[in-house]
């Protein structure tokens, strides 16, 4: 069951406090040509957090980055799962972050799988049944989003700023729930089909074959075929490709797509099919 929806609120009584006596500010140092104090600058997630913030304000969906530097994001979906933890081990055994987009209702069976992923990657919502959303009435497609955008806040302690519509399905609804939730909808570049049952020498073509610099990459972390190609066949090649693995919040502020790129959705980023198994 999909945890029913609740405002929310916080409120915070302030304390009185004792001030020590400043000492009075002498003409001298508050004369003028004083050099004013330099601000400290931001930090790569503050950039990151203001860079999704504007995207999801401007309510198009992303497919590609902006394909500036030589960078690629893998993303897996329908996580946490039984095959998370070796994925992620494989991973990080190649230097490779990724991108997790969660299924909520797999927090509660898999909750030490999501400690992994939340420690490895970067996180994202993924609704919590994995429905059809153009089959949902708005106020379930609500449901659905807020209650897995809130369960992963919960228990990573992480803002949440990332949407991946189940099979890639997306309405007018769907995009102005994301957008009204503050959250970047994030589709795909290239579409490894490992949930079409594509065997692993399969999915390995099908993303080193697609991937270029500014690429998402779908794959699922709960495929034993997705697992043995990226072992096998795509990490491997990757490091001959001169290519750099990134998150997407890494991508998506260091080089995100132009607004181009943004009006013309997935044919703006040389997607040739814009329906896939997510």
């Amino acid at each position: 069951m999909v945890p029913a929806l609740a405002g929310c609120g916080a409120g915070a009584h302030g304390t009185a406090t004792t001030q020590a006596r400043r000492p009075p500010v002498t003409r001298a140092a508050r004369g003028a040509g004083a050099t004013p104090r330099a601000r400290p600058p931001a930090s790569a997630g503050t950039r990151a957090t203001a860079a999704l913030a504007r995207l999801a304000a401007g309510g198009k969906p992303v497919y590609c980055g902006g394909n500036a530097k030589p960078w690629v994001a893998f993303t897996f979906d329908d996580g946490p799962g039984v095959y998370t933890k070796l994925a992620l081990h494989i991973l990080s055994a190649a230097h490779a972050p990724a991108t997790f987009f969660i299924v909520g209702r797999n927090l509660a069976r898999f909750p030490s799988a999501f400690g992994a992923e939340q420690r490895s990657g970067a996180l994202g919502d993924h609704t919590w049944t994995h429905p059809d959303l153009g089959l949902l009435a708005p106020a379930a497609v609500t449901q659905q989003i807020a209650a897995t955008q809130r369960a992963i806040e919960r228990a990573s302690g992480r803002r949440v700023q990332l949407f991946r519509p189940p099979y890639g399905v997306r309405d007018a609804t769907v995009d102005a729930t994301a957008r009204r939730l503050g959250l970047v909808e994030v589709l795909w570049t290239v579409d490894s089909a490992d949930s079409l049952g594509a065997d692993y020498a399969q999915i390995a073509r099908n993303v080193l074959g697609g991937m270029r610099a500014g690429s998402i990459i779908l794959m699922h972390e709960n495929r034993g075929q997705t697992i043995r190609a990226l072992k096998f066949l795509i990490l491997p090649r990757l490091r001959r490709m001169h290519l750099r693995l990134v998150t997407l919040p890494q991508l998506l502020s260091g080089d995100p797509p132009t607004s181009a790129q943004l009006a013309r959705g997935g044919h703006g980023c040389g997607v040739s099919s814009l329906r896939g198994r997510a």
